[in-house]
């Protein structure tokens, strides 16, 4: 059973950076398109980006795009997410989600708590 961790949150203030990282267990990690979601409190979920599997294809929220940076290691199952200039409306659960079969996200992590104050 492939599982998805996070890891990384934490409290911070307006203007610093956070690196999340989503540990895949499993071999086929390689093959699976990536990505992190957010979630706010009474809010809806929110695609944050997203990862093709081999690396070579990104795509952002305009919310975060130029503030924030998806990557991936194939070699170590892992996926990043590093958050530059953070905003107060960036508090969020972040969770890493993989798209396994190509037909849409469906294995998720149980997500990591980012509080940034002002």
């Amino acid at each position: 059973q492939v599982q998805l961790v996070e890891s990384g949150g934490g409290l911070v203030q307006a203007g610093d950076s956070l690196r999340l990282s989503c540990a895949a267990s499993g071999r086929s990690f390689s093959t699976y398109n990536m990505a992190w979601f957010r979630q706010a409190p009474a809010k809806e979920r929110e695609f944050v980006a997203r990862i093709a599997w081999h690396g070579g294809s990104t795509d952002y929220a305009e919310s975060v795009k130029g503030r924030f940076t998806i990557s991936r290691d194939n070699a170590k199952n892992t996926v990043y997410l590093q958050m530059n200039s953070l905003k107060p409306e960036d508090t969020a659960v972040y969770r890493c989600a993989a798209d396994t079969s190509r037909r849409g996200y469906d294995l998720w992590g149980q997500g990591t708590q980012v509080t940034v104050s002002s």
